[in-house]
């Protein structure tokens, strides 16, 4: 056995018809491929759309759409300098996929926060693969339609929607385009070796200097889409052994020798040496893709611990054949299902293992005459095993997008040996053809329906729950969409649910507490806050809503401390910072306050909200140039901001220097921000008053402050009643009321 040699048990390849198809195959007479392969292709595309092209018309949903896209500032501002090195030098949940954030920022780029565009991609990157899939599998094997089968059910199989539908998975569409791109690279890489041989000494020098640049091109093209590829997602590290699997077949490298070496077909029982140091460089990528996350900052983290051994290792047995099963039986599918608490039963488990070793153990016996389906079965477990092995650590037993890869291995086993088994009837194409159009008109059918239920959170959640029981995140976040629409009653019992089933669920604790303080029940809210934080103390959102809570009720120095942690966790918490800014003006720390308004502003340039308040605290100091600027600011990003107009309009009535004052413009401004409040705001009836009486309109300022009396009075706000009184002295006798 030569050194660095490993045995795998690959058999014999004798008897394999047409196994070394590096030349498409031919076939019989019919199309030629100058129309058949865009044909497919166009299929695939409208297959594609058809399914999936009702997603422009989404929403964003509130798993992880928030989290990892429109919430997340560096990619709210769009692709930019400073975006693309955030994206380098953070990991999200231990991964450390900067390609697939870059990706989101230029989706904000071009379609700003519009749902619509960043599913577009998304179906665009899945209708590319699906056509690259196609491409692949016939430069590969030689058959034309089975490849395009084998792409076609891939492009519409039900259990794709997850991954397509769901904006915040973007990282299963382009990890995948890139996934097919390196196996091109590779075909292309592994054909140009074969021209060589082929061609030998009858060759001209510089023909075959073309051709070795040109398969030198190839493999670092392989190598640059494989690094690409796991800057999406890291499942793609699977990718060097199943190009071993191709190289076993149908490129049939395994009997061909090394390069610069004679004969060939002595080691069909070996993966020879040079295939294995050809993948060494991918292994040098994986592990750099590795070190990115060791020396990246944690942009957020899982923090709930591994479940024991044996329940791990009992569900990881049993997961892939379920998936086998939702292949076949593609019904009932849900986002997110609950992870059983209990060991799964022993019978179950052995029967498991049995099954899947009888199943490799027919496949291996099988593999001198189908080796399709040694290939197949061990693409799917390979590229599953990431996942297998993960299953406890904070992720759901059974995802439909952790399928998205494997099961091409599945496709690709199943559609040959079909093929193969039929090819000795009659009538074998009419036969297929009609199996093959029934069998994509019904996942097509069943396709288009589950990606329905993605239109909205309300509508993937209620879904979901129907499909599934006890599923804590679907009660928390049904209530989470409730509540946005008003309906805080039905939030709160489904937070109470989610609680119910899962009582260190932290997250449906801070929802709750959010509920309760917006119902004014803020003692509860507090206690709802703190428990999440025994749960989870480095939890940014418990310790932001705590203090919102705490400032409630003017503990200012408890909301203070609460903020500070908040922002320690997560420096780029905006509203972290405008709250903590807005805390330390009670304090009268403006100084301070303003740094805080300052450095939400670098994190959202265009928050209208920060803008109006670094104004009031840039009046507070006397700078009223500054504060004109900052209104006008948030009028432009927010036009019919209502606390915008009335606080521009009160400097422009009231400013101390008269080259400031403009009675007309205040008056304007005032008037839009009174009708937006629908003329019940004392406030911003103080405001139009001031803004009449600089304009010289005197008896309309006096009986605009009449009425802001009235309610500053039944609303029991003694302070602005009295100011309102002395401002209405000097309109009763003829004169503008200006700050001192």
């Amino acid at each position: 056995m030569p050194a660095g040699t490993l045995v795998l048990p690959t058999g014999e390849m004798s008897g394999v018809a047409d196994f070394r198809p590096l030349e498409p195959k031919s076939r019989p007479a019919g199309l030629s491929d100058r129309w058949t392969v865009p044909g497919v292709c166009t299929f695939l595309a409208v297959a594609t759309w058809l399914v999936f092209g009702q997603t422009l018309r989404f929403e964003f949903v509130n798993f992880d759409d928030g989290t990892q896209v429109y919430e997340v500032p560096q990619i709210e501002n769009g692709l930019t300098p400073k975006g693309i090195l955030w994206a380098f030098t953070h990991h999200h949940y231990g991964h450390w996929i900067p390609l697939n954030t870059i990706s989101h920022m230029l989706d904000s780029q071009l379609y700003g926060l519009k749902a619509g565009g960043h599913h577009l991609t998304n179906v665009l990157l899945h209708a590319a693969t699906a056509i690259l899939l196609f491409l692949v599998l016939r430069r590969m094997t030689g058959m034309l339609w089975r490849s395009a089968f084998v792409a076609a059910v891939f492009a519409v199989h039900p259990l794709r929607v997850e991954s397509v539908a769901w904006v915040a998975e973007r990282k299963d569409v382009l990890s995948g385009f890139f996934f097919l791109l390196t196996l091109w690279a590779y075909v292309r890489y592994v054909q140009n070796q074969s021209r060589i041989k082929g061609r030998g000494s009858g060759e001209s020098t510089t023909a075959r200097a073309i051709t070795s640049r040109t398969r030198a091109l190839d493999y670092g093209l392989t190598l640059l889409f494989f690094a690409c590829g796991l800057m999406s997602k890291l499942m793609v590290a699977t990718l060097p052994f199943v190009l071993l699997f191709l190289d076993y077949w149908p490129l049939n490298r395994f009997a061909q020798p090394a390069p610069g070496e004679a004969g060939g077909g002595k080691s069909r029982w070996l993966v020879p040496k040079h295939l294995i140091l050809e993948k060494i460089p991918m292994l040098g990528i994986i592990l750099m893709a590795g070190l990115g996350i060791l020396f990246t900052r944690p942009e957020s983290g899982m923090t709930a611990g591994p479940p024991p051994r044996l329940l791990q290792t009992g569900r990881a047995l049993l997961t892939p054949l379920a998936y086998l099963w939702q292949m076949v039986y593609p019904v009932g599918l849900s986002v997110s299902p609950p992870s059983p608490a209990m060991v799964p039963p022993v019978w179950e488990a052995t029967l498991g293992t049995i099954l899947l070793a009888a199943i490799f153990a027919a496949f291996l016996l099988w593999r001198r005459t189908r080796p399709y389906l040694l290939v197949g079965w061990s693409w799917y477990l390979v590229m599953l095993a990431p996942v297998l092995v993960l299953i406890g650590k904070g992720m759901e037993l059974r995802c439909d997008r952790y399928t998205y890869l494997p099961q091409i291995g599945l496709y690709l086993l199943l559609t040959w040996v079909a093929a193969d088994l039929c090819a000795g009837w009659r009538h074998r194409r009419v036969v297929l053809g009609s199996c093959a159009t029934i069998i994509l008109v019904a996942l097509i059918f069943c396709a288009r329906v589950q990606t329905s239920y993605w239109r909205n959170s309300e509508s993937l959640w209620t879904h979901t729950l129907a499909c599934t029981s006890d599923n804590a995140i679907a009660h928390n976040n049904l209530g989470d969409a409730l509540l946005k629409k008003g309906s805080v009653d039905e939030a709160i019992t489904h937070y109470q649910k989610a609680l119910q089933i899962k009582p260190d669920y932290a997250a449906a604790h801070i929802n709750l507490g959010n509920t309760l303080l917006q119902k004014g029940n803020v003692d509860e809210a507090i206690t709802h806050y703190q428990k999440a934080l025994q749960i989870s103390p480095d939890d940014a959102a418990a310790h932001y809503n705590l203090g919102n809570a705490l400032l409630q009720k003017r503990n200012v120095d408890e909301a203070i401390t609460h903020y500070q942690k908040a922002l320690q966790i997560r420096p780029d918490h905006a509203a972290a910072h405008i709250n903590l800014g807005n805390a330390l003006i009670k304090k009268g720390s403006v100084d301070e306050a303003i740094t805080h308004y300052q450095l939400a502003l670098q994190i959202k340039p265009d928050y209208a909200e920060v803008h109006i308040n670094l104004g009031n605290a840039l009046l507070k100091k006397g700078s009223v140039d500054e504060a004109i600027v900052h209104y006008q600011k948030a009028l432009q990003i927010k036009p019919d901001s209502a606390k915008a107009q009335n606080n521009l309009a009160w400097v422009l009535a009231t400013a101390l220097q008269a080259s400031l004052r403009n009675g007309h413009q205040a008056v304007e401004l005032a008037q839009q921000a009174n009708q937006l409040a629908g003329g019940e705001n004392p406030i911003i009836l103080r405001t139009l008053a001031a803004a009449y009486a600089e304009a010289g309109r005197f008896p309309e300022a006096v009986a605009t402050a009449q009425r802001a009396l009235q309610l500053a009075e039944t609303q029991s706000n003694p302070a602005l009643a009295d100011a309102l009184r002395s401002q209405m002295k000097l309109y009763q006798a003829g004169f503008p009321f200006h700050l001192h």
